[in-house]
């Protein structure tokens, strides 16, 4: 039986500025209203600084003397660097993870891509994000290493909320089907228990994301 990880006051704040960053919600350079979140989340003031300054040493935000608390604007020329640090994360975690996943995982997995597939037809672009996030997390919680887990929630926090922006709507449903038939290859690994090709789809999936979607 797994035991839940426990989430402090800090953490629910954290997760949900950092969702809303990645969701769009909160734009670059737009001011966090801590007064706002407090009052949104029925938590104090210490945990909600605590969340802001551990976003700003991830990254996702900034902070500036007088002013508060900003949106950290999205440095394009590091895009590369994040995807291909994203794709050997994840590869490791599929690896991890191959031995460990139940068949009702599997099913859960298969799921979301025909829900992917319904996302992409609407062009619904949060709905996708969504799911591609809950496919993706349901076996990087299986791995079992933490530090792989905190990693890749950093810089995918950081990463993702710049993925599906782009003013060509024919060419980005194009790709994101392309994305979508990577996961099902994925998942046609992880129930063959193949991990050398687990490995060699992940690192690609990323890769593609990056080069074309962007």
């Amino acid at each position: 039986m797994e035991v839940p990880k426990y989430r402090s006051l800090k953490d629910h704040v954290y997760d949900y500025i950092a969702q809303k960053i990645q969701d769009g919600t909160l734009l670059p350079n737009q001011k966090i209203n801590e007064a706002e979140i407090c009052k949104k989340l029925d938590i104090s003031r210490t945990p909600t600084r605590e969340a802001l300054f551990q976003l700003t040493s991830d990254n996702l935000l900034q902070y500036i003397p007088r002013r508060g608390f900003i949106v950290a604007p999205f440095d394009t020329s590091k895009k590369l660097e994040f995807s291909q640090a994203i794709g050997v994360l994840e590869a490791l975690a599929a690896t991890l993870a191959v031995d460990q996943l139940k068949p009702s995982e599997l099913l859960e997995m298969e799921a979301l891509i025909a829900r992917m597939d319904e996302d992409i037809s609407r062009l619904d672009l949060a709905a996708y994000s969504k799911n591609q996030y809950l496919f993706h997390n349901l076996y990087i919680q299986r791995c079992g290493n933490a530090t792989v887990i905190e990693m890749l929630n950093t810089l995918k926090n950081s990463f993702i909320r710049q993925s599906y922006v782009s003013d060509n709507k024919p060419k980005l449903s194009e790709v994101l089907h392309e994305v979508n038939e990577e996961h099902r290859q994925i998942l046609g690994a992880f129930r063959a228990k193949d991990k050398p090709q687990l490995e060699a789809l992940l690192k690609h999936h990323w890769r593609i994301i990056d080069n074309d979607m962007l």
